[in-house]
C-alpha cells in the first residue's frame, strides 16, 4: 500500500502539482485506514501553497471567459456538506463545520455582487432540520444568529423568508430584526431562508390569499373562478423578486430537496462536489459558466 501511494505521489509531480485526480485516488485508497490525509495533504506542505498559485491562474481563466452580458440575477444556493465536512476533517463535534459553512458566506456574497447578481437565496435551515436532536439543533441555531447578526451589521439588505412561527422566539426575532434593520440596504438582497421548505412556502401562500380574499368579502366560488398562478406568486416568501435563474447545491447531492419549489419551474442547476466549507470562487465561476453555456428556452 505504501509503495503505491508514493509511486502515485511521484508520478502526479510530474508538473510539480500534486493533481485533483490523484488526490481523490489517495483518498479511496484511505478509506480503510486514516481518511484525514487527504484533508492534510490538501491544506499543508509545498501542495498547498503551488495549489493556491495554480486554482488562482485557472480563476482568472474562468472568469476572464464569462461572458458579461448573461449574469443570473437570482442565485439559490442549498449550502449542503458542513457535517460531512466535519466528519471528513475527523471532528467529533459537526458544530465545526456549520461555524465553517457559515463563515464562507461573507465570500459567496462578495463573489455575487461583483458578479452582478441582485439576489442570493440561502438555504440555511430546512423545516426537516428542525427534527435534528437537541444538542446539534440549538448550536446551529446559534450560529445562524450570529451569522443573520454579522449579515446585517455588515450591510447586506437581509429578508428573511420561511415559516418564521416554527422557530424559537428567539431566533425568529434576529430575523425580524435583521430585516427590518436592513429593509433600505442598497445592492444586493439576501434571503436568508431557516425553517424553510418549499411544500411549506405553497401552504402559507395558498392560506394567505385565502386570509386576504375572505377580507375583501370574496366566496370560496368567486375565487375558484379567477385563481391564476399569479395570485399565488403574489404571497410567496419571494414575493416581487425575480425567481432563482440558477440553483446551486454543494456536496454532490442531485435533487432539490423542498428548495424554492414554486420558483425553481425554469431554473438551471448545477450540482458541485465539493463540501460547502470547501466551496471557493473557482466553483462559483465555474456555475456561473455552465450557467451562461445553457440556452434557457422556458418550454418554448
Amino acid at each position: 500500500m505504501g509503495d503505491r501511494r508514493s509511486r502515485t505521489s511521484r508520478g502526479a509531480r510530474r508538473d510539480g502539482v500534486i493533481g485533483d485526480r490523484a488526490l481523490r485516488g489517495l483518498a479511496r485508497r484511505e478509506e480503510s485506514g486514516d481518511g484525514r490525509l487527504i484533508s492534510a495533504i490538501r491544506r499543508s506542505g509545498p501542495y498547498a501553497a503551488v495549489r493556491d498559485v495554480a486554482y488562482r491562474m485557472y480563476e482568472r481563466r474562468v472568469e476572464s471567459s464569462l461572458p458579461t452580458d448573461i449574469t443570473p440575477r437570482h442565485v439559490g444556493v442549498i449550502l449542503d456538506g458542513n457535517r460531512r465536512w466535519a466528519r471528513s476533517m475527523g471532528l467529533s463535534d459537526v458544530n465545526t463545520g456549520h461555524q465553517r459553512g457559515a463563515d464562507k458566506i461573507s465570500d459567496l456574497l462578495h463573489w455575487s455582487a461583483e458578479a452582478g447578481v441582485e439576489v442570493v437565496t440561502l438555504w440555511l435551515l430546512s423545516t426537516d432540520n428542525l427534527t435534528r436532536p437537541a444538542g446539534e439543533l440549538e448550536p446551529l441555531l446559534r450560529i445562524i444568529e450570529n451569522t443573520v447578526r454579522q449579515l446585517a451589521a455588515d450591510g447586506w439588505h437581509v429578508k428573511p423568508v420561511g415559516a418564521l412561527d416554527l422557530l424559537p422566539d428567539k431566533t425568529a426575532r434576529v430575523l425580524k430584526d435583521a430585516g427590518e434593520a436592513t429593509s433600505d440596504a442598497p445592492g444586493l438582497i439576501v434571503n436568508v431562508a431557516v425553517g424553510y421548505g418549499g411544500r411549506r412556502e405553497i401552504a402559507d401562500a395558498v392560506r394567505s390569499l385565502l386570509i386576504e380574499q375572505a377580507g375583501r368579502g370574496t366566496s370560496i366560488e368567486e375565487l375558484a373562478e379567477i385563481l391564476d398562478v399569479e395570485h399565488i406568486a403574489e404571497h410567496l416568501y419571494t414575493r416581487g423578486q425575480p425567481d432563482p435563474d440558477l440553483v446551486i447545491r454543494t456536496s454532490g447531492e442531485q435533487r432539490l430537496s423542498g428548495f424554492m419549489l414554486w420558483q425553481s419551474a425554469h431554473s438551471e442547476f448545477y450540482f458541485c462536489e465539493v463540501h460547502w466549507p470547501d466551496f471557493r470562487k473557482v466553483d462559483f465561476l465555474r456555475a456561473l459558466r455552465s450557467y451562461a453555456a445553457r440556452h434557457r428556452r422556458f418550454g418554448s
